[in-house]
């Protein structure tokens, strides 16, 4: 009889599981402890067995697809052996709780035609291109902003207003501007007030001929067009009407040059007089690009001096504007989906940082006892001594006697753990895996070395398996080896502390009132509040301080 075979869960916090390969194909014959498939869980990749003999007669999930705990990945029966029977029977309750809602939809279309109410007549849709005015809506003024507020109208309804009219100073996100409304005639309507806020593309005012009537322009909003960045977005002039005007001088004021917000900006931060800018947007509208491709050069120049002015006058040169060259980059990103490690890894720290209460306790440790001891029994010892083993032991020696830093708050209790495990965090490239030196106050400095480095081979290979990564009660996150002056590490639930490991630096310390060279590594402790005070916190510290101040306390 064919068997559905399910996602496994293959970690207590494992909750989906990504289908990294098949090791066997539709067709195949299977046995038992065969490995099926390589599954990518939230801490490791691992190979998924068979526990049944048979011939795979179904996949559903592809290679690369993430699916959820006891989702049906495959089926394995005899060959020829019908599967969908087995298929069905797996999904037989989700289609149970179906049948109802389809058998319901034709009832519906069933009701007599005498109880429905005749659809009403659709009025007949108005020309907006025939009514002589148009609608001012908000312009979107910066990439960010979604909405404006009306800080000020400059008219009334009734004005008559020009096209190059700023109509009102509008606050968005990041500034105060001013729209224009690039139309001629009165103002027959303004929406929000002043003080008011108008979602980007909302109407905000109609210009059009006095008498008009807006109704239809006001009805018509659902079909409005979506909003141009405010850069790029050209207005719609009379062109017929428009009149020519002979260009400015650059020293005349351009405050009434039609120009994007933008535009304005960039020109009054580079010096450019607008006047000299030629403007490439409907009715010669000045828009960004016509700004940033401005050359000062192409300024008309400067007329000759009169033969009247006496030769010898010394009259001031003036300066020219200072101008910075234009600098165009390139916008580029990739993009990467998110490992189930590292969805693991935010999930889980989220939940420490917002649920445990944290707090923060630094300290200052003098390392020149601790590097000569080292020296000392590297020259002796199996294998090389690092100090995050001697932070490591010294730490489950202080463990052993403040006995609430190696607790859990499980809710309604306090577990207080009379063993020491303790968790190294080991960064890899797609996060952080933590795997657990258990016992590690009964062993020595040598047998911590070579556990750890054993543990942190596996971890950059994806070797590590579940049970060597579960039920740390202290965990420790170093990152000396990168020269860090100080840092905060979050919780790794449910410890109810983490010790965060800084770099050795050399500063001058006063020794015997003198100013000496001295090895200084700070280590800051993350307690959880709910489990640990400040005095035990700081009390665990100064044990820790002692013991590697005083390195042949950790031999006892």
């Amino acid at each position: 009889m064919a068997e559905v075979v399910k996602m496994p869960k293959m970690s207590d916090t494992m909750t989906e599981g990504v289908l990294a390969k098949w090791h066997k194909k539709v067709g195949d014959k299977v046995k038992s402890g065969d490995v099926l498939a390589e599954i990518e869980t939230d801490k490791a990749t691992m190979d998924f067995e068979s526990y049944q003999d048979g011939t795979l007669l179904y996949i559903g999930v592809e290679e690369g697809s993430a699916v959820p705990v006891d989702a049906v990945i495959a089926v394995l029966g005899n060959e020829g052996e019908d599967y969908k029977a087995a298929l069905t029977q797996d999904s037989g309750a989700e289609k149970k709780e179906e049948k109802p809602a389809e058998a319901a939809a034709p009832a519906k279309a069933e009701k007599p035609t005498e109880d429905k109410k005749p659809a009403a007549t659709a009025a007949p849709k108005v020309d907006l291109s025939s009514i002589p005015a148009t609608v001012i809506r908000m312009p979107a003024l910066s990439d960010t902003m979604t909405e404006g507020v009306i800080e000020k109208w400059n008219f009334k309804v009734g004005d008559k207003v020009k096209s190059d009219d700023s109509l009102a100073d509008v606050a968005t996100d990041k500034a105060t501007m001013e729209v224009v409304g690039y139309e001629a005639g009165t103002l027959l309507y303004i929406g929000p007030k002043e003080g008011e806020a108008a979602p980007v593309n909302g109407i905000i005012a109609i210009v059009g001929k006095e008498g008009t009537d807006i109704t239809p322009l006001l009805q018509d909003t659902a079909d409005a067009p979506a909003a141009a960045p405010a850069e790029e977005a050209a207005p719609k002039a009379e062109t017929a009407t428009a009149e020519a005007e002979p260009a400015a001088s650059s020293t005349a004021d351009d405050s009434r040059v039609k120009a994007s917000p933008l535009a304005r900006k960039i020109a009054k931060d580079k010096g450019i007089n607008l006047n000299d800018v030629k403007g490439s947007a409907e009715g010669g509208r000045i828009i960004k690009k016509d700004v940033e491709e401005y050359k000062p050069s192409a300024k008309p120049a400067a007329a000759p001096a009169s033969t009247e002015a006496p030769a010898t006058a010394t009259a001031p040169a003036a300066k020219a504007p200072i101008t910075l060259p234009t600098y165009t980059g390139e916008e580029k990103f990739t993009e990467r989906a998110v490992t189930q490690m590292r969805k693991a890894i935010s999930r889980r720290l989220s939940e420490s940082l917002f649920t445990a209460p944290h707090f923060y306790v630094t300290m200052s440790i003098d390392m020149d006892q601790a590097i000569a001891a080292r020296t000392r029994i590297n020259d002796v010892a199996p294998v090389k001594i690092s100090f995050n083993d001697f932070v490591l032991k010294a730490c489950a020696v202080a463990l052993k006697q403040h006995p609430a830093i190696n607790s859990s708050f499980l809710g309604d209790k306090i577990r207080t753990n009379e063993h020491i495990h303790i968790g190294v965090a080991v960064a890899v490239d797609e996060g952080l895996l933590v795997p657990v030196i258990k016992f590690a106050d009964g062993k020595s400095l040598s047998h911590i070395s070579v556990e750890v480095k054993d543990f942190a081979g596996k971890a950059k290979s994806k070797k590590l398996q579940p049970a060597e990564m579960e039920g740390s009660t202290f965990t420790i996150s170093n990152l000396g080896m990168f020269g860090v002056d100080e840092f905060t590490a979050i919780i790794n639930t449910p410890n109810a502390c983490i010790l965060a490991v800084s770099g050795i630096q050399q500063v001058p310390v006063v020794k015997n009132g003198a100013v000496v060279p001295g090895n200084v590594m700070k280590v800051t402790l993350s307690c959880d509040h709910r489990v640990v005070d400040g005095a035990t916190g700081a009390a665990f510290l100064q044990t820790l301080k002692s013991l590697l101040e005083e390195p042949v306390r950790l031999l006892i």
